[in-house]
């Protein structure tokens, strides 16, 4: 048979009951991506002949996460079970040889493990070969009952397990491959005999074992692969699993983690050697960062790209933004999306950035909004300053040259230009442009009134009320009793 031979069918069309949710099973999110986008992204690299789906519930909602991946959707409705997927399925595979079947939930499962499933499957010339795990709790799952080394006779559910049975901690994982000429005849056999009233592929291997058909069980390495999501807890460990992974892997490549348990990174970031990455940060979607960089403490990293040498001081957060070499950012900064800090330029604390620019070695240290903005080289911009770009229906534009200085608590008021070389007065509402060099002053002329706060303070002083002294009335001496006289 040809290496791609073979097809790949994800099912995804349940709703996910034990969730107790509104969104489909397999769009629920774990270590960064949606369950189904995980396993759809581990089955790529085998270069099946074609990639099917199987959709129900919110099929519109899942059809838009998994064909921009290149996968095929095929709509189960109703929903009869996992054997009644695979046949609706059927069609779509075409002349298929081989079909890997997969839940959608289960996106702890690696490439590795497929490939060896499917060498497995093909050195047995087997109908079926089940990817298994030996648990220490195998509570809920079904058994794998085997007859001698691979060949398996058997899967018995947890409710059909014999006391001798229960000992078994070999269970089934829901993973297949089938030798699909066959897969058919023996779904066909399946009867619907179950209080769902549907049709199992477990049924079906059944029916294989029966006729002595070869069914191979392939034990897989780690069994947390074989961990699908039907509750909360399940999802928390498969998050939790996955951000393990994702860490242990850059820790590999040389970054730093400190408490790597505390930190939360997505699968398509990236960091540079010798980076350090403190506590409790996050680094999520696409962020990069390249060599040497420190992200301290609390600090969260969305999408955002970082030059060499770069330093997030602690609880920042930065969304879509760019970060040349050199730059500085932080404690306590605010970077929305848009914006490109050029190298050498610092953002100091409780500083917010929204679609700016910032030339090499500008700072902006304290307290400063600056929104539409692009500003020069060697800039500064005082304490509290703010560009104010939004007049309520529209945003509009601050440009700021090279060698400026803006002084503290200013208002630049868009749109505006002010020129190179040019300094702004503090305390200053800047309404037009400010050419090169020139001073740009805004403000009520200050007036020194001596002696008025002496003069003042005599007039409160006046017009308090005087105290009521009242005096208290002396009380009267008791007059005692006079004593009799004995005669």
């Amino acid at each position: 048979m040809p290496a791609n031979d073979f097809a790949i069918v994800i099912l995804a069309a349940g709703k996910g009951t034990r969730l107790k949710s509104s969104l489909a099973k397999v769009l629920h999110r774990a270590g960064g991506r949606t369950l189904v986008e995980h396993v759809l992204r581990t089955c790529a690299p085998l270069k099946a002949k074609k990639t099917v789906v199987v959709v129900g519930h919110q099929a519109e909602l899942v059809a838009a996460v998994v064909e921009p991946l290149g996968a095929e959707i095929v709509l189960q409705q109703p929903q009869h079970g996992t054997g009644h997927a695979v046949q609706v399925a059927r069609r779509a595979l075409g002349n298929a040889k081989l079909a890997v079947v997969l839940p959608g939930d289960a996106p702890l499962v690696r490439t590795e493990t497929l490939k060896a499933l499917i060498a497995a499957h093909r050195a047995g010339n087997a109908a079926a070969t089940i990817l298994t795990a030996v648990l220490a709790d195998p509570s809920g799952y079904g058994r794998i009952v085997r007859k001698t080394g691979a060949h398996v006779s058997a899967i018995v559910e947890e409710s059909q397990l014999t006391e001798e049975q229960r000992e078994l901690n070999e269970i089934n994982s829901s993973i297949y491959c089938f030798t699909l000429e066959k897969l058919w005849p023996a779904l066909g056999q399946v009867k619907p005999n179950n209080q769902h009233r549907e049709l199992y592929l477990t049924d079906a291997i059944a029916v294989m074992a029966a006729k002595g058909e070869t069914v191979l069980a392939q034990l897989a390495a780690d069994a947390r692969e074989t961990l699908g999501c039907n509750t909360r807890a399940d999802l928390a460990e498969v998050d939790r699993t996955l951000r393990e992974w994702k860490r242990a892997a850059m820790m590999n490549e040389g970054v730093t983690i400190q408490l790597p348990e505390t930190v939360v990174i997505d699968p398509e970031v990236i960091a540079g050697e010798d980076t350090i990455i403190e506590p409790c940060v996050q680094l999520l979607g696409k962020t990069k960062t390249g060599a040497r960089c420190t992200i301290r403490t609390g600090s969260v990293l969305s999408d955002a790209i970082l030059g060499d040498d770069v330093t997030v001081e602690p609880h920042c957060v930065v969304a879509q933004s760019r970060l040349d070499d050199g730059v500085i950012i932080g404690p306590f900064a605010r970077l929305r999306p848009g914006n490109h800090l050029k190298a050498g330029a610092r953002i100091g604390n409780f500083v917010e950035l929204k679609k700016s620019t910032l030339g090499e070695g500008t700072k902006a240290m304290h307290l400063t909004y600056l929104g539409d903005a692009k500003i020069g080289a060697k800039t500064n911009i005082g304490a509290g300053t703010i560009t104010c770009n939004y007049d309520g229906f529209h945003k509009y534009p601050t440009t700021i040259g090279n060698k400026v200085f803006i002084g503290t608590n200013s208002a630049l008021v868009a749109p505006l230009r002010v020129g190179d070389g040019a300094y702004v007065a503090a305390g200053s509402t800047i309404t037009e442009n400010v050419p090169p060099d020139a001073l740009g002053i805004a403000r009520g002329r200050q007036e020194i009134k001596p002696g008025w706060a002496a003069k003042k303070r005599r007039e409160l002083a006046a017009e308090k009320p005087k105290k009521v002294v009242r005096r208290r009335k002396k009380s009267k001496p008791r007059r005692t009793a006079k004593k009799s006289r004995r005669r």
